[in-house]
């Protein structure tokens, strides 16, 4: 699926006629979202888009591939909607106002995305084995350019050089999108909340400094 290919997945599914992808693929993301992935059958898609489950059939062989269109649609919304936001900086933009810029568009997508990004969180553990590995190897280029970001931090002293950019990287991903839970519209805005993750991760939130233990020695 080609950035493009997920730009136009984004529309209303109210706006595309039924027996098209774009449709199903729609509406397979509130089933999935909803019902999980183990809940979800092709007849729900099916009755949800107004179509029958052969007709379905010829735009998908399985329940595996929708999944799969769902969540490479997710992915792709989310990272195409960091890049351009990291890439609008200005040339100087410091590593604090690029991961934190990075973090609130990953927010604000994601939010905006809804079903289509969260079912990647809902259902991972329900996905059989090689539905894992396809989802898997699709995030691989956005999770990377995480780590990209954090190196670059990293390197230029703006984060510890002890710091594990996969480790790290995890973490963001964690409290990033954990927040498609609980977050309420009005409580905080995005840019608040980008802030504060951006200030507890450059900043951290314990009050006094101590010589940190060595992990080894950790019980």
């Amino acid at each position: 699926m080609s950035r493009t290919d997920a730009a136009e997945l984004v529309k209303n599914a109210s706006e595309i006629n039924a027996n098209t992808p774009q449709a199903i693929v729609r509406c397979a993301a509130e089933i999935f979202a909803e019902r999980g992935f183990v809940g979800t059958t092709v007849r729900d898609i099916g009755e949800a888009v107004g179509i029958r489950s052969a007709s379905l059939y010829y735009h998908f062989p399985s329940k595996e591939k929708i999944f799969i269109a769902v969540s490479k649609l997710g992915v792709d919304l989310v990272f195409d909607a960091v890049k351009r936001a990291v890439e609008s900086l200005p040339a100087g933009a410091s590593h604090r106002e690029r991961i934190g810029t990075a973090i609130r568009a990953h927010l604000a997508m994601a939010l905006e995305s809804g079903p289509c990004t969260s079912v990647n969180i809902r259902c991972a553990r329900q996905l059989p084995d090689d539905v894992m590995r396809e989802v898997d190897s699709h995030r691989r280029p956005y999770e990377k350019y995480w780590r990209d970001l954090i190196r670059k931090a990293i390197s230029d002293g703006m984060i510890r050089k002890d710091a594990d950019p996969t480790l790290l990287s995890l973490y963001i991903f964690g409290f990033m999108n954990w927040a498609l839970e609980w977050f309420e519209p009005g409580r905080w805005t995005l840019d608040e909340i980008a802030e504060q993750y951006v200030e507890n991760l450059f900043e951290g939130v314990g009050t006094r400094r101590e010589v940190p233990m060595p992990l080894k020695a950790r019980p």
